[in-house]
């Protein structure tokens, strides 16, 4: 395994023929506050990429063309929020998507934990560190801890969507959970323009 860090961009090159991984690091949880640091990718050979966000003006080129390709999966846990942040910032509409999250909610209903760590544990096989989960990601220079941490987000997508693929055709939930993904990028947008906690489908 090897985790690089780029500053502002990826580099020209880099290719993702298997659909890419994708994760962000931000300043906290609020779409309206808190600001994108760090975007994080993976090939699903085992490597990572760390992209570190110059914020004054996020201009980053061949990372946006590679998440606005529509020929290129993104692999996602919890897409929701990372879509919505990628929408703000870097003025991106990432898509095809594929959220582990939205799949395993959709198969593993003989649970109710559906974190990362607790798919990765059960499907990979893998224990993950959530120790730096809460820590400075606007620092200008990342700490090796923070680094591993960002990659774990990453590194099990790939196989995540593997096993949960054949957990979904298994349960005839496939068309489902591709319905699902393809509102995603309306569902951000929702939350970055006002209803993020409202259910605009319920009656009341």
């Amino acid at each position: 395994m090897s985790i690089t860090l780029h500053k502002n961009d990826l580099p020209d090159g880099l290719t993702f023929p298997d659909g890419v991984a994708v994760d962000t690091e931000t300043m906290g949880l609020s779409l309206q506050r808190d600001k994108l640091c760090l975007v994080q990718l993976s090939a699903g050979d085992g490597d990572a990429h760390l992209v570190q966000m110059d914020r004054g003006t996020y201009d980053c080129p061949n990372l946006k063309a590679l998440l606005a390709d529509q020929e290129t999966v993104k692999i996602l846990h919890f897409a929701r929020f990372d879509v919505g942040m990628v929408q703000k910032y870097l003025g991106v509409t990432m898509a095809p998507i594929y959220c582990t999250k939205i799949a395993s909610k959709l198969v593993r209903t003989y649970t109710d934990r559906h974190g990362l760590k607790d798919l990765v544990r059960e499907l990979a096989g893998k224990d993950m560190s959530k120790q730096q989960q809460s820590s400075d990601w606007g620092a200008v220079e990342l700490s090796k801890a923070q680094c591993d941490y960002a990659a774990s987000d990453v590194l099990y997508l790939h196989t995540l969507r593997e096993q949960l693929d054949v957990m979904l055709a298994r349960e005839g939930r496939t068309e489902l959970a591709e319905a699902c993904f393809s509102f995603l990028p309306s569902r951000a947008a929702l939350d970055l323009t006002g209803w993020p906690d409202t259910d605009i489908f319920a009656h009341h």
